[in-house]
């Protein structure tokens, strides 16, 4: 299903209203519940809480959504269960080492081929710009998909900031290296080596639908998610939408990324959501959709996980080839 605009590009939606229609996401549960409360949130009651400015800056977005025609994830589901092998190979390790994590103050290092490059504060990253909501559906390469309400920016709109040449042909991002934080970073049977390297083609990261997390289900991101900011490609497989984001690099040559270089037979640069090019190991045809009150249920996935506004981007390209 392509991406659908509740209002137009110019109109938002006011904030009590927004809260009304999604009845606070109808997913949020006991969890969501009790970080709902006066002067609590998620990240706070896993003993990292995040600073005053990004609660609020979170809380105030100015809403444009974007919509899925899909049920959304419990949020305590989406907080859970997922991958960060930073913390650990389980799918529970993310949530239940997270406190360990503490991601305030962050500042991202922007380098490469372009006119302005340098280190800014998350703050500063964010004073001067409004914040949106989308609501995207997230598909893991291990055939399992959930549907998150994001908050943050157009990744497009701050990588023009930094006013990459002529020569910026790619951008490479890399996540945080803290072995002091990150029992999977120390851990002697990880399987990849650090720090975290994920890329894009700079048309894909210039499309409208590559975006950048600063919060979900109305609360910053949580450490286990990726805080304080994070890659989403929703028509990629979810490896692809790198967390914990420390330096952007524009490179003229396609960058080594951390799963294709770890097992380049299984993880193509690419990485696109395709029905129809199964893994070496097992099929990509269907995935377990986790959505409301932990209902789980097998449905087809849809090729560019539906969107397909992003087809031009791939017209001359073999996706069977490119993978």
């Amino acid at each position: 299903m392509a991406r659908k605009f509740s209002e137009s590009e110019q109109n938002v939606t006011p904030k009590d209203l927004f809260l009304n229609r999604r009845q606070i996401m109808k997913g949020f549960g006991a969890v969501a519940a009790a970080s709902a409360l006066p002067g609590m949130s998620w990240a706070a009651e896993k003993g990292q809480p995040a600073p005053a400015w990004l609660q609020n800056k979170v809380k105030s977005t100015v809403y444009r959504s974007v919509t899925a025609d899909d049920g959304i994830t419990d949020a305590s589901d989406a907080r859970q269960y997922n991958n960060f092998y930073e913390f650990g190979t389980s799918k529970q390790d993310p949530s239940r080492y997270a406190h360990e994590f503490n991601p305030y103050p962050w500042e991202i290092e922007v380098t490469g081929e372009c006119l302005k490059p340098g280190k800014i504060s998350l703050e500063d990253l964010l004073s001067s710009r409004a914040l949106e909501e989308r609501i995207y559906r997230l598909r893991c390469v291990e055939a399992w998909s959930m549907v998150i309400p994001w908050t943050g920016l157009e990744l497009g709109s701050v990588l023009k900031s930094f006013q990459p040449t002529s020569k910026a042909k790619y951008v490479a991002f890399e996540s945080i290296v803290r072995p002091s934080e990150f029992r999977g970073q120390k851990s002697i049977f990880s399987s990849l080596n650090w720090p975290y390297i994920e890329g894009l083609r700079m048309d894909e990261a210039m499309h409208p639908l590559a975006f950048l997390a600063v919060g979900m289900y109305g609360e910053p991101v949580p450490a286990q998610n990726g805080a304080p900011i994070r890659l989403l490609v929703p028509w990629k497989y979810g490896f692809k939408s790198i967390k914990s984001i420390v330096r952007i690099r524009f490179t003229e040559t396609e960058p080594h990324t951390t799963w294709n270089l770890s097992n380049p037979s299984e993880y193509g640069f690419y990485s696109i959501v395709n029905p129809n090019q199964p893994h070496p190991r097992w099929s990509q045809a269907n995935e377990r959709r986790i959505g409301p009150n932990g209902d789980v249920t097998r449905i087809p996935t849809q090729l560019f996980n539906g969107y397909s506004e992003v087809a031009e981007l791939y017209r001359d390209m073999d996706l069977s080839k490119y993978m």
